[in-house]
């Protein structure tokens, strides 16, 4: 790799210290590379992405998870593969620091690194009224319930045949990379990042059996926005691995599937995803 495009998280990199230290860097080893805030980036449209993306080998994200998520959003139809280097907080998508980034460099720049293949998902909203919403995730889709309405019901449905009915916060539908998010807090298992299945936690279920259920890839998962009063119309949203915040009202529909498209993170150091696990979250 000799040609990276830079994407910095400006609230992460006060006064563009660590963009421009890492400019710098890759100019004087015979590299080239462009910088964009993220906020910049996630503003283009698809031609405009395509259009920057053009000439680069990967794309290099400076920031926390969240970061890397809206650029792996906003880039899952081009073919470029990402690296991380977390200026965030916890950090599993990006695997490089701030104190190892030049050594992360040298072996980009002398290509030595692997490729990690990580399934993404695909959530179709179908309204009411015809309209229809598409989006990929990487780590989940979620549907919550919006402001401060009552619990919402949920009609849950896999490959057509009815799973359950559930009333509560809401529901996770994560891929096993998103299992170590929202996931995880919700109470869901941790999943291998390189397994294929989908994941259906519960938010805050008013339930004490509903719990996390694993499915295949090749599952077809179909969420219903049930009405739970004739008098009140129920209100949610769904969101794409934290954004995109897409509406719901009562007899909305969101299907998710496997996507056919995944995302390429680079994997440029020698900790496998066993050691993150333990170090990120507090193990011995």
């Amino acid at each position: 790799m000799k040609n990276f495009y830079i994407v910095y998280n400006p609230d992460k990199d006060e006064d563009n210290r660590i963009t421009s230290e890492l400019t710098a860097y890759i100019e004087s080893q015979n590299g080239a590379c462009k910088a964009m805030d993220c906020y910049s980036f996630s503003a283009c449209d698809k031609q405009q992405v395509t259009d920057e993306l053009e000439s680069f080998d990967c794309i290099l994200v400076l920031g926390g998870d969240g970061t890397l998520l809206n650029v792996a959003s906003s880039a899952s139809h081009v073919e470029i593969p990402l690296f991380g280097i977390n200026l965030g907080t916890v950090g599993f998508l990006t695997e490089g620091e701030i104190t190892n980034w030049q050594t992360i460099i040298d072996r980009l720049l002398a290509d030595d690194y692997s490729m990690q293949d990580r399934m993404m998902i695909r959530g179709t909203v179908r309204t009411g009224d015809g309209k229809e919403c598409r989006k990929r995730a990487l780590n989940d889709i979620v549907i919550s319930r919006a402001g401060f309405s009552r619990l919402i019901g949920l009609d849950v449905y896999v490959n057509g045949s009815f799973l359950n009915a559930y009333d509560g916060d809401g529901i996770i539908i994560s891929t096993p990379t998103g299992s170590t998010g929202y996931n995880l807090s919700a109470g869901g298992p941790i999943v291998d990042p390189m397994a294929r299945l989908m994941i259906i936690t519960p938010v805050c279920p008013h339930s004490l059996t509903s719990k996390s259920i694993v499915l295949p890839s090749d599952a077809k998962v179909s969420i219903e926005i049930a009405k739970k009063r004739k008098t009140q119309d129920t209100e949610a949203i769904v969101s794409f691995d934290g954004g995109n915040d897409f509406e719901l009202a009562a007899g909305d529909i969101l299907d998710i599937c496997v996507s056919k498209r995944t995302t390429q993170l680079v994997k440029a150091s020698d900790v496998n995803f066993y050691e993150i696990l333990r170090n990120k979250l507090g193990g011995k």
